[in-house]
């Protein structure tokens, strides 16, 4: 198993590298390819930010559900590129990241051990 920690982490870096890659890969021309990782990328920072793991600021989300999240987002980028027409041009990136970040999230421990010591 991944420890939330290290999928803490994961997290900030998959938000950066998604929001960065169509610029460094040069698909950054205002259609759904650019924008999907970008919006998943900026959730991803997001979402990271209020579960409650080690590396959570505000922590509300628990892991459970932020892991559910996740895969439903690497689902969403994993297809992206045919749900919404841009496979022909660019679709390796968002199927590489996608699928990736499935598997990292079904391999993630589904409980921190900050959450034994929040009171809700």
């Amino acid at each position: 198993m991944i420890p939330t920690r290290v999928h803490g982490v994961i997290d900030y870096l998959v938000g950066i590298v998604l929001i960065l890659a169509p610029y460094i890969l040069g698909f950054a021309d205002g259609t759904a390819a650019q924008w999907v990782p970008i919006v998943i990328g900026v959730a991803t920072l997001g979402l990271g930010m209020v579960t409650r793991h080690e590396l959570g600021l505000v922590k509300i989300v628990p892991m459970t559900v932020h892991i559910i999240i996740d895969v439903a987002s690497g689902l969403l980028l994993l297809t992206s590129p045919w749900l919404f027409g841009f496979g022909d041009r660019v679709w390796w990136p968002h199927v590489l990241v996608g699928l990736s970040y499935i598997v990292i999230s079904l391999l993630t421990a589904r409980h921190s051990p900050v959450e034994s010591t929040i009171r809700v």
